[in-house]
Formats: structure tokens, C-alpha cells, sequence
């Protein structure tokens, strides 16, 4: 696949946008401006320095660690530097940490140790805990459908056994919660038999006890044994929980309404194992350069548009819901809209668009109306310039999840994770079939080259279009007329199956 392009392509890109015309409601407004001003050269500025910062801190920008507190110096410091006020909003976080590799074994009947990622994961916010003794497998009967989501699952659970429970039908946390209730000394949640490989999720909270979650295959044969003369197993995490600082940093335009406003956002954390320069490196840098130039709009900024970086998104998308949480009702309503731009740089990439009509029936949580055109402002943007769109589900796995459960309206573009890209978009974007969207996420090689530069400037110039396209008017979106159109279109305030890069349930 091409990493590199010659910054030489900016030109033709650039006068593309101001020459052809787009069949949205926006078409009357003026030809746009701002893609031209934000410049993959200036964006690949900032993710250098990004790279600098999480190599001169330990190799990554995680959420509470170095790394990520130069980050959030360092957006706050350029914001500053580009004439705003900005606001560094602090929060608390669980930080939980595996120090060492956990063990998981059967000593009894038949000896055998399993192998930490390829056998089992340690959920996040497991406890720390060294425990051998004999497991009980939970409600095997319901297992089909998950097991140990009511506390009568555990009738009759011996006290100091380890819970051996199914995933499916209801969240992590309350297995364990129902397990340390019954008096479970270590979970075990295997996987269901539709998924591939050991359970990878959060628990959302710290735990005292550990919590495992091999395949299927090692489960049920642990369930079987544990119902037909017994099973006893070994079970050690090495794992820390405590209380860091994470923040939110928030920048409005001077200019535009302060009761319409347009959020843009992207996180300024990346994961342990790496730099994180597309996760989210890639959407980061681009607001940061969107912002030094939006002001040269003038008076098209009819609607303030508010810069968001937010925290410890990979944590569960913990700072974007703490910033919703803290809006009062009347400052909710005076939101507009919000835009999300998050992995813009894939090396294998596709242009995906967020699905804000449901027409593919793939969203967890619908789309407040508006969201739709949303989706058709960027989806009318790539047509307009011959290139192929794909839409992408709202799953809960990005900091839109906190807007659209208050009835916002929302919607972004994205160039995909660790899903694999399918002949037929090989055919239509390039790159290659059966790989990764981006082979180094959330691993340490997600680093200043791992971009395509080609797909990544598409993805500024239509960040930059939406943008300036919605600081001028959100008439598609709301009418202009929030308080009413809000309370009609608010979604249930449901956890998704998903926070993050986190699998919850």
C-alpha cells in the first residue's frame, strides 16, 4: 500500500473544492474556503510533534501518564497561540494497568496451562489475585443466551469457588457483580460460540477479584468438567487500579451564535501500547489546524463552532460523556450539532461515513434527526469529487455516543480500525484485500508513517467542508430551532454493547 504522496497533490484537491458544486441545502452558501487553508503539510507538523511528545514520554499518550499531559499542554498552548481562551476540563479516571502477564491453569483433573492473548484476555479493571480452587459453572442451562445476569443464577454457588459464566445477555460488570455477590473468589467469562477467539472488554469499574475471559472452546470444556466430577483451577492477575487526571480542552470561535453551536471533536489519547499518531493523532492535528484557520472565515462563522479534544476516550469514552454529563439542559440545547473525527489517516483506508439515517440497519443507538443530513453533507462532498463513500454503523466506539443519547444530532467520517477491507473496496479505494483497515491499531507501529497520505488529505479537506459548511448554516440539521426539535428526538440513555475500542457485554 502507498504510505507517502508528494504534498504536490494539495493544489488540484483544493481548487476541486472551490469549483464543483454540491446538491445539498448548503449549495447557496458561499464557495468554501476553508479546505484550502488547512493544509496536510500543516496537519503532519502537528502529528510530528505528537510523535516527539509520546517518544520523549514513555512511547504512547496514554490517558493519565506523561505523555498525554504534554499532549494536553500542548493543544492548549497552540489554541492560545491562535487567539483562543481555551478550557482545560479535568476529570477523575479509573486507571487500571496489568503489570505483569496473568496465569490461568487447570490443575485438576488434567493439568494444563493456558496462554495469556491467544487463551484468555484479563478484562480491564480486573482485580489483582493469586486464587486456585474449584470452579462452578453458572446457569448453564440459559447458557446459550449468557449466563450469571441474575443473582438467582448463583443458587447454591459455594462461596470461594470461581464463577465459570458464559458471555451474552447482559454486561460484564453485572456477571461480576452478581459473582462477588454469591461469593465467587475469581470470574471466568468465556466467550460465546460465535466469536472467535478470548473475551477482550471492560468492566467499566475496578474489581478486587480477577476476571478472565478465555474462548469458547476453553470455557465449555471447563463448564463440562466443572459439572461432571469437578474442575479446579489457577487463576493470577498482576494488576493495579487507581485514581489519575485526564482532561478535556475546549476552544470556541469568538465569532458566531452561542445558542447554535457546531462541536467538533477528536481525543487527545492514545492507548498504552503505542504513539497513537492515527488513533487519534490523525483527527486531533486536524482540528488543531482547522482552528488557527477558521477565523479567516470572517463573518461566514454564523454559528460558533467549539474545538473538542477530549480525554481518555480510549478508556471508554470517559471525557466526552463527562462533558455531556456536566452540560446543564438549556446549555445541551444550544448544541447544533456535533461532528466526530476520529482515525482520519488509515494506511489501507475507506472513506467511511457515519450512518446517520440507519439505512443500513446496523446502528445500536438511532440517529436524532438531523444526523441524516449530516451523512448526506459528507456523503454529497465525496460524490462531488468522484470519490466512493462507505457507511459506518453509530456502535458506540467513538465520543459521538455521549451527544446522540441526548438527542444531538451527529455524525463524522472515519477510515477504519482493525476490520478488514473487502475485495470490492480494494477495488474501489486501492489498497489491499483481507488486510486491516490500519494493521498497527492500538500496537506501538501506529506511528508517524502509518498514513496514507493520499486517503488522509480527503479526509481534511472534507472535515474542513463539513465544518465551514455548518459554522455558515445548520438549517438541515435543526432549522435553527433547537429547544423544539431537541425534545422530540432524544434516545433511550442506554449503555451501547461498546465504549471505545472496549467490548462491555
Amino acid at each position: 500500500m502507498v504510505r507517502k504522496r508528494a504534498l504536490s497533490i494539495l493544489a488540484t484537491l483544493t481548487v476541486a473544492v472551490a469549483v464543483t458544486p454540491l446538491a445539498t441545502a448548503q449549495a447557496s452558501a458561499p464557495q468554501p474556503k476553508l479546505p484550502k487553508l488547512v493544509t496536510l503539510k500543516d496537519v503532519r507538523h502537528h502529528q510530528l510533534n505528537l510523535q516527539k511528545i509520546a517518544d520523549a514520554n514513555g512511547g504512547n499518550r496514554l490517558a493519565g501518564l506523561p505523555g498525554n499531559q504534554i499532549t494536553i499542554k500542548y493543544i492548549a498552548d497552540q489554541l492560545k497561540r491562535a487567539g483562543y481562551t481555551p478550557t482545560v476540563q479535568t476529570f477523575d479516571i479509573n486507571y487500571w494497568e496489568e503489570l505483569s502477564d496473568p496465569v490461568f491453569a487447570e490443575t485438576a483433573p488434567t493439568p494444563k496451562t493456558f496462554t495469556p492473548t491467544t487463551d484468555f484476555a484479563t478484562l480491564q479493571y480486573s482485580g489483582a489475585g493469586d486464587v486456585t480452587a474449584a470452579a462452578t459453572a453458572v446457569d448453564l442451562a440459559s447458557a446459550g443466551l449468557g449466563s450469571g445476569c441474575e443473582a438467582s443464577d448463583f443458587t447454591g454457588f459455594p462461596a470461594g469457588n470461581i464463577a465459570l459464566i458464559q458471555r451474552g445477555g447482559c454486561f460484564f460488570s453485572e456477571k461480576a457483580d452478581n459473582a462477588v455477590a454469591a461469593g465467587a473468589s475469581a470470574v471466568v467469562i468465556y466467550q460465546r460460540p460465535d466469536v472467535q477467539g478470548p473475551v477482550g472488554g471492560t468492566l467499566t469499574n475496578p474489581y478486587s477479584i480477577p476476571v478472565v475471559g478465555p474462548t469458547n472452546a476453553i470455557g465449555v470444556s471447563l463448564a463440562q468438567q466443572a459439572q461432571n466430577g469437578g474442575v479446579t483451577l489457577h487463576i493470577k492477575t498482576d494488576t493495579r487500579n487507581q485514581v489519575k487526571q485526564a482532561a478535556n480542552v475546549i476552544a470556541d470561535t469568538e465569532r458566531g451564535r452561542a445558542d447554535n453551536v457546531v462541536v467538533v471533536g477528536a481525543h487527545n489519547d492514545s492507548v498504552e501500547a503505542g504513539p497513537g499518531i492515527n488513533d487519534d493523532g490523525s483527527g486531533t492535528p486536524t482540528l488543531l489546524t482547522m482552528a488557527q484557520q477558521i477565523n479567516k472565515l470572517g463573518s461566514k462563522i454564523h454559528n460558533k463552532v467549539r474545538f473538542a479534544f477530549w480525554g481518555a476516550e480510549e478508556e471508554g469514552l470517559i471525557g466526552s460523556q463527562y462533558y455531556v454529563d456536566h452540560l446543564a439542559p438549556a446549555d445541551q440545547a444550544k448544541i447544533a450539532l456535533m461532528l466526530d473525527f476520529d482515525m482520519l489517516g488509515s494506511p489501507n483506508y475507506v472513506n467511511f461515513v457515519y450512518d446517520g439515517d440507519n439505512s443500513s440497519g446496523n446502528n445500536n443507538v438511532p440517529g436524532p434527526a438531523g444526523s441524516g443530513a449530516i451523512e448526506k453533507t459528507f456523503n454529497d462532498y465525496f460524490a462531488g469529487r468522484g470519490l466512493p463513500t462507505d457507511p459506518t454503523a453509530f456502535d458506540g466506539r467513538s465520543d459521538y455516543n455521549a451527544f446522540i443519547l441526548v438527542g444531538i444530532p451527529a455524525g463524522g467520517i472515519f477510515t477504519g480500525a482493525e476490520g478488514i477491507k473487502t475485495a470490492e473496496q480494494a477495488q474501489r479505494y486501492g489498497g489491499t484485500a483481507g488486510q486491516p483497515y490500519d494493521p498497527c491499531y492500538h500496537q506501538a507501529c501506529d506511528r508517524y508513517d502509518n498514513v496514507d497520505l493520499t486517503g488522509f488529505d480527503h479526509m481534511i479537506d472534507a472535515t474542513a467542508f463539513a465544518t465551514e459548511m455548518f459554522a455558515y448554516s445548520t438549517l438541515t440539521v435543526n432549522g435553527n430551532e433547537l429547544a423544539k426539535n431537541r425534545a422530540t428526538t432524544k434516545a433511550k440513555a442506554t449503555r451501547p454493547d461498546r465504549l471505545g475500542h472496549f467490548w462491555a457485554r
